[in-house]
């Protein structure tokens, strides 16, 4: 029976086992699925499909720079103690520096870059999967490959983070410290922007729109109500603290108190003779938005039980 790359394709799909080892399997098996399988069980490659469904909700996060290039990328695992693994943290860092080496547009180009012996990064994952025993997914990355770049990781990989900065007039070496510190500073303050200047139309108008919602509903109960000028400034201002609480730039500064990050950002220029514009950030916490299955042990027992 004659088989299609479609045919390796559904195999790879079902069983997370290499490319090359399924096309050897389908032949072995003459083209058919089950059998198929079957030869992959039997020669130890398809253990990793009894784990590919398995919520991979650790993990960690990686951030590195090289010859000026950042990356910084997010694997999962099931648990957090095969994530502290040498195995594991070696192949999160072995990606990473494909993404600066590779630049690859997104994961399905990520996932055909070459990692080692002729393999690809998504032929070498169910390899990976055996030797580590969990899921491994690859969920994202980022690359930054203008300007200065510094990374940040935080709790081992628990978050991770990249600053990039346009710099002129100073050394990159010199902008070390503001980049760490900003890193951090959005490592602790999960800001939503860069920038003021970044929050889109649509998010500045709903905010606007709760603000003055929240400022109308407190001047109806109010004993002197404010008239209608003064409540559309209200809700300026509230837009103000907005930005304050949500975009990098226009935080405090967690170092100084009272002074911006933008004009901490606007002092260290000035004191180095230069100029420097934060450009953008990246961070990536582990697991976040990954719906984590939740066991419910006595429900199991119960329906076990015949009490359910």
């Amino acid at each position: 029976m004659a088989f299609t790359a479609a045919d390796v394709k559904t195999l790879r799909e079902m069983t997370t086992v290499g490319m090359m080892d399924c096309k050897k399997a389908l032949t072995a098996a003459d083209g058919d699925m089950d059998k198929a399988v079957e030869w992959l069980r039997e020669k130890g490659l398809a253990a990793a499909a009894k784990k590919s469904g398995r919520i991979a909700a650790e993990g960690m996060v990686a951030a590195i720079v090289e010859n000026g290039v950042g990356a910084i990328v997010e694997v999962n695992s099931e648990t957090d103690f095969a994530a502290k693994s040498d195995k594991f943290t070696e192949f999160v860092d072995a990606v990473a520096k494909i993404v600066i080496r590779e630049n690859p547009a997104d994961l399905d180009a990520l996932m055909a870059c070459q990692y080692e012996d002729g393999k690809s990064v998504a032929e070498i994952i169910p390899e990976k999967v055996l030797v580590i025993g969990e899921n491994i997914k690859v969920r994202r990355f980022a690359r930054y490959a203008d300007g200065v770049t510094v990374p940040y990781v935080h709790m081992l990989g628990r978050i991770g983070v990249l600053v990039n900065m346009s710099v002129e007039g100073i050394a990159p070496e010199a902008v070390a410290e503001l980049g760490k510190d900003l890193c951090m500073q959005a490592a602790a303050m999960n800001p939503g922007f860069c920038d003021k200047a970044d929050v889109d139309q649509s998010t500045l108008d709903k905010e606007k729109e709760i603000q003055l919602a929240m400022a109308m509903n407190e001047n109806a109960t109010a004993a002197k109500p404010k008239p209608q000028n003064i409540i559309e400034k209200m809700v300026m201002g509230r837009i103000g603290k907005y930005y304050e609480e949500n975009c990098l730039m226009q935080m405090e500064f967690v170092k100084e108190k009272g002074v911006s990050v933008e004009q901490h950002v606007a002092s260290v220029a000035k004191a180095l003779g230069g100029s420097i514009k934060v450009n953008s950030f990246v961070r990536f916490e582990k697991g976040e938005g990954i719906t984590k299955k939740v066991d419910d042990f006595a429900a199991e027992v119960a329906a076990a039980a015949g009490l359910a």
